[in-house]
């Protein structure tokens, strides 16, 4: 029996740790048109990337976050001084096998407690519109919200799902901005569909 106590909080604590089903990038497995080696290359970027930015900065590991989709990197969080952020760019750069960089990261002090409070249910809405919306697979979606600015990264299927994906960004109030990363299934760089 305790055996069997043991195994169980075991199981519970490792599914805590991590989603089921996800992979590195961010993107749902039983949705990701994806290779598997594809998915690990992604990992392998984002984990190489996350150690050299926590090698630079010890910092970085909590306040910067890394997704990689296809050998395209999405970065977001908050840094202190607008060199570090060049910094952090360059580092996802010199990456090997890096197709492109999306910086999203912050400097600290341009928003404050109010903003970041707007942003925080920008994304939220957002994210309840894409689970709600059957056309879209919203676990397939990285979103970040910078002072009323929607960034979105991810895979759509096919391009009705984009723009659902769109159209329910634009109709979020008090958004100023959707800057999309959205990828197509089809323009996956060794995609099988």
């Amino acid at each position: 029996m305790r055996v069997h106590l043991s195994i169980f909080l075991i199981i519970i604590f490792l599914s805590s740790c991590s989603p089921a089903g996800r992979f590195g990038a961010g993107v749902d497995v039983t949705f990701d048109p994806r290779t598997i080696g594809m998915q690990i290359d992604d990992t392998i970027m984002q984990k190489n990337l996350i150690a050299r930015l926590s090698l630079s900065e010890k910092r970085y590991f909590l306040n910067i976050q890394v997704e990689v989709l296809d050998g395209r990197i999405f970065l977001s969080g908050k840094v202190n001084e607008p060199e570090e952020k060049i910094k952090i760019t360059k580092l996802a750069w010199e990456t090997k096998g890096v197709r492109e960089v999306k910086n999203a990261v912050t400097i600290k002090g341009q928003s404050n407690f109010k903003q970041t409070a707007k942003d925080i249910l920008i994304t939220s809405q957002l994210r309840t519109a894409l689970i709600l919306n059957k056309k879209t697979k919203s676990r397939n979606y990285t979103l970040e919200t910078i002072n009323k600015k929607i960034y979105i990264f991810g895979i759509a299927m096919d391009i009705e799902e984009k723009k659902e994906v769109l159209s329910e960004a634009e109709k979020i109030y008090d958004v100023e901005k959707v800057i999309p990363s959205i990828y197509l299934a089809t323009e996956l760089s060794r995609s099988k569909i």
